[in-house]
Order: structure tokens, then sequence, then C-alpha cells
């Protein structure tokens, strides 16, 4: 089996590699709100030495509503992205949803994500693995662990070996997601560290209507189940104002749960792995 780690900017990934977490708010609402959750995001990793990549969309294209925000689109987004990386340091990841995004989104980021609802879109896949970038790949809701093996090798198909895969939930019936947590050892088998999604994972799919809705506070008991089932890593969607937050309202969790939360992860992390 496998066992590669590599770096996304300055943090170690690999099943081998300590904890990180990604973190960000959903979607780019503003530069300035980015800007403040980053530097409280360099802050919290300083007090907790957890590695962190901030996360933002330049586009959500997959909203539950046409009348949804979706973002500022990619040349805006990509900006204030690179800026983010240069003011704060930290390094940046972004989802792509279109092949023809890939190349140019590599050029401002650190890492690339694949939507779950299009972890099986080959152009897609093989778009962002010819990049040369850590490719992040959240597994379907749809999908059972061990199908990820096939978006795996359409990464390594294109000479990429840097390659995280999410666990987020599974569809369990109408608006309603429950996690296997026998998923993360299944995934990580395939020889990549597998990173659990704290606050997708308590989503309610279409919930709302014309939204998902969500439980927020169940998203930190997930993670730390998750840690003790030996995830190597957190995806945690972070705002300072969750009630606004102009995507994923619902389960987005304030930032200020934050840093007691990856203390205590840390923890359970050193035990799984001592």
């Amino acid at each position: 089996m496998n066992k590669i780690n590599f770096k996304i900017g300055n943090v170690e990934v690999g099943l081998d590699a300590p904890l990180f977490v990604m973190a960000g708010p959903c979607v780019i609402e503003s530069k300035d709100l980015c800007l403040d959750i980053a530097k409280r995001l360099v802050d919290i990793s300083e007090r907790t030495k957890v590695g962190v990549i901030f996360k933002a969309s330049f586009d959500k294209a997959n909203r539950s509503s046409i009348s949804s925000f979706r973002g500022p689109g990619l040349e805006k987004g990509l900006e204030i992205l690179a800026d983010v990386r240069m003011e704060t340091g930290l390094p940046v990841m972004t989802d792509v949803h279109e092949p023809n995004q890939a190349s140019a989104a590599a050029e401002s980021v650190d890492c690339l994500q694949v939507p779950a609802f299009l972890c099986r879109q080959t152009d897609l896949l093989c778009a962002c693995g010819r990049t040369g970038k850590p490719v992040n790949i959240k597994k379907g809701q749809f999908l059972s662990p061990a199908e990820m093996k096939n978006a795996v090798e359409k990464i390594r198909a294109c000479d990429n070996e840097k390659i995280i895969l999410t666990e987020r939930g599974t569809f369990f019936g109408y608006n309603r997601l429950v996690n296997d947590m026998t998923a993360i050892e299944t995934m990580k088998k395939l020889g990549y560290p597998v990173v659990f999604d704290a606050t997708h994972s308590i989503q309610q799919p279409g919930g709302l209507g014309d939204s998902s809705g969500g439980r927020r506070e169940m998203a930190p008991i997930l993670a730390k189940a998750a840690i003790a089932a030996g995830a190597n890593g957190l995806f945690i969607e972070v705002h300072t104002e969750p009630e606004k937050a102009k995507s994923d309202a619902a389960s987005i969790m304030p930032i200020d749960w934050l840093e007691d939360l990856l203390k205590l992860c840390k923890e359970i992390f050193q035990v799984v792995h001592r």
C-alpha cells in the first residue's frame, strides 16, 4: 500500500503526518471577511500547533436554489484567495466545478477540491490531477467508501499521487445524512490520508426547501468521533456570524468554537496515533 506524505503549503499531509484542519467560510462573501477569518485561523493554528489550510469557494455551483448566493466568480474569487495566501501565509484551497477551471485555480491556490456531487466526473478529476497540485476528493453522498478507489485511480492516471479523500456523510432517506465511521479506515486502506468533514456531515440537504438545514451543535461531536476512528484531518467550515452566512448558514460553525475543539481533537489524535 502507498503511504505518501506531501505538503500543502507548509502543512504536512499524509497517513503518518500530524493532525491538520481545512477551515474557512463556505463561500467567498467578501475579501474583508475572508481575511478576518484567515487571520483568526493563523492565531488558532499558532496556539494549538495544528496546521491550517484556508478553504473558501469562488463559486458554489450546486446551491439548492437558483436565487442562492454563489460567490464572486472565478477571476475575482481567485484574486481574493491569492491575497489571503499572501497576507496570512496560510495555504489555500478552493472547489472547482468544471475542467476548464482547474488550471486557472491551480495558479492561485495550493490545493484543488472536487465537490462530492462531482467525484465521479472523469474529465474534472483528470483536469485537477494534471495540474500537479494536491487534490482533495470529497466522497459522494451516494457512494460507498470502497468506490472511492475509482476516483483515486483517475487522479493517479494523471501521474499525481497527492490525493486526499474526504468523508462527508451518506444519504439516509430524504433530507438526512448519516456517518459510517468505518468508512474512514476503508478509504485509508487506499493509501491516502482521509479527512472528515464535520460541518457538511450534519447538514439536512434541501431540508429547508430552497436551502439545506443543519444541526451545527453536532459538528464537534462528529469531529471528535472521526479523529477517534482514525481520520488524518478535519474539514470544518467556520464563520464569524454563522446565522448571517450566505451559504450553509444552518450548519457552518462559529469560529469561536474552533480552538477548543482542535485542542480536544489533537489530544484524541495523539492517543490514537501513539
